[in-house]
């Protein structure tokens, strides 16, 4: 049997309670908008949410961002060049393929291999938490379609 609305609704409600947070229709209408795997920009945010919330303003879905990653429901991660996007998968220390072309952005494991740039050569005195690695090159479909230009 699949959840009802109203099961995701409590269940939402109940991830934001347990993080410390009020239960709003803002945070709960953000937090909805996301789909496992994807990166979403507050705008594409913004829009997901104007369908049930129209009047909520852009500031507050960056508000309401701002405080979903400061809890930890939400991962920030800032590609260069591009906009800040959040995530939902989060405790882990997973790393991004960003293509160069569309901008489509991938989850990847943990980098395996050499170490190397995941072990600075000196710390500064910093205990490091996590590395964040950004592969950075054309997906599949931005590959093929510069093989036929």
């Amino acid at each position: 049997m699949s959840p009802t609305a109203a099961d995701e609704r409590e269940a939402a409600a109940a991830v934001l309670r347990g993080a410390g947070l009020k239960v709003t229709e803002s945070r709960l209408a953000v937090f909805g908008a996301f789909h496992p795997g994807e990166h979403l920009d507050a705008d594409e945010v913004h829009t997901r949410v104007a369908v049930s919330l129209p009047t909520t303003s852009r500031q507050a879905v960056y508000g309401v961002l701002g405080a979903l990653a400061e809890t930890g429901l939400l991962r920030k991660i800032e590609p260069a060049g591009s906009p800040a996007l959040y995530e939902t998968r989060v405790g882990d220390n997973h790393h991004h393929l960003v293509c160069t072309g569309c901008s489509t952005v991938f989850d990847v494991g943990c980098v395996v291999g050499e170490a190397a740039c995941l072990t600075p050569s000196e710390t500064h005195g910093f205990r490091i938490a996590v590395a964040e690695v950004t592969f950075w090159g054309l997906c599949p479909e931005c590959s093929a379609s510069a093989a036929l230009s």
